[in-house]
């Protein structure tokens, strides 16, 4: 029996969504890549910024996720780098994220892209639109909860 390795590496990471969506379910879902593409892939060479998450005739797929054409490819290059990639998901969470999906103001965000034991994966989330007061409510929370920590720290080595 051969053992895998779970090295876990993060390859790209979608910071934009934290600040646009209130995250309210992930998903782990597998990605059907060329061979160039993983290899792209584990250099560091994507970005999912605009990236979205579609389901259609039961199947679900990534749409604007940018891959690098790798360097060393020559013709196995795919030639488009934003074509709609298939996502590996169980026909229940399927039909769940879909009934999911359909609700006013829901939309399926990809948040980070990782090796684990050896395959891509994509880490997928259930995202509900924040509104303009919404980001400034919760930017707002985060400076104060800064402060709090600043002053617990400053506390901490006057007392020592």
């Amino acid at each position: 029996m051969s053992t895998k390795k779970s090295d876990g590496k993060l390859l790209a990471q979608n910071k934009k969504a934290s600040h646009d969506y209130f995250i309210e379910d992930t998903y782990e879902c597998g990605l059907v890549l060329t061979g160039t593409e993983i290899k792209s892939l584990r250099n560091g060479r994507a970005n999912i910024g605009d990236a979205f998450a579609l389901i259609r005739n039961g199947e679900a797929y990534i749409h604007n996720m940018h891959i690098s054409p790798f360097e060393q490819g020559n013709r196995y290059n795919p030639s488009d780098p934003t074509r709609a990639r298939k996502l590996l998901l169980k026909k229940t969470e399927i039909h769940k994220l879909l009934g999911l999906a359909k609700q006013e103001g829901y939309t399926l965000v990809p948040l980070k892209i990782y090796i684990r034991n050896g395959f891509a994966k994509l880490l997928i989330g259930l995202g509900r639109g924040k509104k303009q007061y919404d980001k400034r409510d919760t930017a707002a929370k985060r400076d104060a909860q800064r402060d709090i920590q600043r002053v617990l720290r400053e506390k901490q080595k006057v007392a020592r």
